[in-house]
């Protein structure tokens, strides 16, 4: 957790297993506002043996249906949490039908990962802290999800497959128009970093997580927020606007992504 991934040659993998400050454990139950994807929404639904494309020398697939991929990812989050003493949870057990796991590929070795888990049965592991902030973008007819299980391995992993996973979450996002609002726990310390180059902002207050005892803040992005986000991309010139320019996709990548996805189904 010593990276300060504000300079321009920060290595964000380091901080990838202290990223997210979500174990296993259920969230309590919710009497405020709650608005779930259906039910019978199954990610089956869609061509994901077909989601395959190349970002700045990493390939961006989907592990679902593919038990190796699915075990190597498993590896790769069990030896990033455990290096910083935290709980590599649900790595045994199969996916929640709910989640999906992207996956970047460096040599044909997993590298980075990250699970996005959609809204519906016990809602999301960031309830259990975060639980007003998330009942608020719901009651506002917000279709939530998070991110979780996030892992970057720090000797072949990068910003770029960090920027290719978000890249993958935003074209699904937009395909299944099931993903309107997407939350993610951090440490406090690697908030900005999102908040300056993915347009992610603060949307809970520092609190200390009772599963893993570390520190952590709610960051939400809306489908809005992060097209702005890549219409800046497109429009400034700046020295920290190049270096968004390197990890946001251009519009024209995300618009053939989803032409080959809705091609392939």
């Amino acid at each position: 957790m010593h990276t300060n991934l504000g300079t321009a040659h920060a290595q964000c993998a380091p901080m990838a297993a202290d990223l997210l400050h979500a174990a296993g454990a259920s969230p309590d139950k919710r009497n405020g506002p709650h608005r779930p994807i259906a039910k019978d929404f199954t990610w089956t639904a869609l061509p994901l043996h077909a989601f395959s494309f190349e970002r700045k020398g990493y390939i961006i697939r989907i592990a679902n249906g593919n038990d190796p991929l699915k075990r190597e990812t498993a590896r790769l989050i069990e030896r990033m949490y455990s290096a910083r003493g935290l709980f590599p949870y649900g790595t045994t057990v199969e996916l929640d039908r709910r989640d999906l796991t992207i996956v970047a590929l460096k040599d044909q070795r997993a590298v980075a990962t990250l699970t996005v888990r959609l809204d519906h049965g016990s809602g999301l592991l960031a309830d259990t802290l975060y639980r007003k902030e998330i009942d608020a973008v719901r009651a506002k007819g917000g279709r939530v999800c998070e991110i979780t299980q996030l892992a970057i391995d720090p000797e072949l992993g990068s910003q770029d497959a960090l920027a290719g996973l978000l890249q993958a979450l935003y074209a699904l996002a937009r395909l299944t128009e099931r993903m309107s609002d997407v939350f993610i726990e951090v440490h406090p310390r690697h908030a900005p970093f999102y908040q300056r180059i993915f347009g992610y902002r603060l949307a809970g207050p520092r609190l200390i997580c009772p599963r893993v005892g570390a520190a952590a803040v709610l960051l939400h992005l809306s489908q809005n927020e992060f097209e702005d986000a890549v219409a800046r991309r497109e429009q400034t010139e700046d020295r920290r606007s190049r270096r968004a320019a390197r990890l946001l996709p251009t519009s024209n990548d995300v618009q053939q992504l989803l032409q080959d996805l809705q091609s392939a189904g």
